[in-house]
């Protein structure tokens, strides 16, 4: 009995038809997950010549950056969710826990542009006596004459 192999002929060619489909479903997830991964509170910061951060600092330890808005409430980067408003006892609670985990973290403010001064030292003062050695001001860069902004 001869085995008849009519009509079938190999193919050489992939078909690409499921790897578009998996390629719109991971855009879809891509699109819907990025603008949940930008976390932060809305902040004007100053803007100042001020040199960057050294990227060696950054390199060993993720920062702890405390936020001050406009108003004058305060957002920590670490533990818990860093888009709720916290009280000035467990931001320095937070900050004295993980500085004893780590104590050469970098220890950062972000205050907003219109935000009192005193909020601002205030802010500084929890980041000190949570045991943190040095507490840099971040700001926005001047902007550059020729540049568009």
């Amino acid at each position: 009995m001869a085995s008849v192999t009519k009509g079938r002929r190999l193919m050489g060619e992939i078909n690409v038809v499921p790897y578009i489909d998996v390629m719109l479903v991971l855009l879809i997830i891509f699109m819907i997950t990025a603008p949940l991964l930008t976390q932060g509170v809305k902040v004007d910061l100053p803007k100042a010549g001020a040199e960057p951060l050294d990227p060696q600092m950054l390199k060993n330890a993720i920062p702890i950056v405390l936020t001050v808005d406009r108003e004058g409430r305060l957002f920590l980067s670490i533990g818990g969710n860093p888009q709720s408003a916290l009280d000035a006892e467990v931001v320095g609670a937070r900050t004295t826990a993980a500085l004893r985990r780590n104590p050469e973290s970098p220890v950062l403010v972000r205050a907003d542009n219109g935000v009192a001064y005193g909020h601002v030292v205030q802010a500084m003062v929890i980041l000190q006596t949570a045991g943190a050695k040095k507490v840099g001001l971040i700001t926005d860069p001047l902007p550059q004459p020729g540049r568009p902004r």
